[in-house]
């Protein structure tokens, strides 16, 4: 595992009126590291995730992907350094299939370009075959190429979680935002997911995620840090974590 930065966050502030969200907010996530956020309800994990994925601009400080950056850039910009982020709630995509709807994932398709289409016919239809073959191999990894033909409408919510996983590594990220990935996900779908994402993990890509579910969290996470009030409360691995009193009385209900 390397100690080099891939997401670095730099005393980032963010605010809506004059209520101070972040404040001089600083923390990096290294290559091949497995890191969640952790806190209650208002603590600034949601905006965070907006901060890096350029849904939200900051008022203050810096961010950074693989070097870049990303400040205030648009989301398909932080796309194209390396970094894709998920949904608490996937977007079930009307009208479409499986994986019709997995084909949404891979980034620069020269098809979404209309010149291309007259200038280049073969190229795309290239691009399109390999795509589809994509597709269906990242299907077969993540063990539901069965629902491929499925109404992405039909499928199950935990499901969709999964094929909103499989479609983001479609776009070759070399990071990952998950938020709150095993949400209302049944268990079995949640130890499902939980071994894809440390596959992936295995295979290079680089994790970031925000997760309530406190079990999932310690046997996944490492490093995990704890928010608060828009400040990083402390940063550990998941032992320390568990075992620190200020965590213990304000998140974990003294019983962890």
């Amino acid at each position: 595992m390397s100690d080099q930065p891939v997401l670095a966050l730099s005393d980032v502030d963010s605010g809506y009126g004059e209520v101070q969200v972040l404040t001089d907010l600083s923390l990096h996530v290294n290559e091949n590291e497995i890191v969640c956020l952790i806190g209650p309800n208002g603590a600034g994990k949601s905006t965070i995730f907006n901060l890096i994925s350029g849904f939200y601009e900051p008022d203050g400080g810096r961010v950074e992907v693989n070097g870049i950056d990303v400040t205030g850039r648009k989301p398909y910009e932080v796309a194209d350094a390396g970094l894709i982020r998920t949904f608490q709630t996937p977007r079930k995509l009307e009208g479409m299939t499986v994986r019709e709807a997995m084909l949404v994932g891979p980034r620069e398709q020269p098809g979404e370009s209309f010149v291309k289409l007259f200038t280049d016919p073969e190229g795309v239809a290239s691009a399109e075959s390999a795509n589809l073959a994509e597709a269906q191999r990242i299907l077969e990894e993540f063990e539901i190429d069965h629902l491929a033909t499925q109404p992405a409408t039909d499928i199950s919510g935990g499901q969709m979680k999964l094929v909103e996983l499989a479609r983001a590594m479609l776009a070759e990220p070399e990071v990952l935002l998950l938020d709150e990935p095993v949400a209302g996900v049944n268990p079995t779908l949640a130890k499902k997911l939980k071994t894809q994402i440390r596959r992936l993990n295995e295979q290079g890509t680089t994790f970031l995620l925000i997760e309530h579910d406190m079990e999932f969290v310690m046997d996944l996470a490492d490093p995990i840090v704890v928010l608060d009030q828009g400040h990083v409360l402390t940063e550990g691995t998941p032992e320390g974590v568990r075992n620190d009193d200020r965590v213990i009385d304000a998140y974990l209900g003294g019983g962890a």
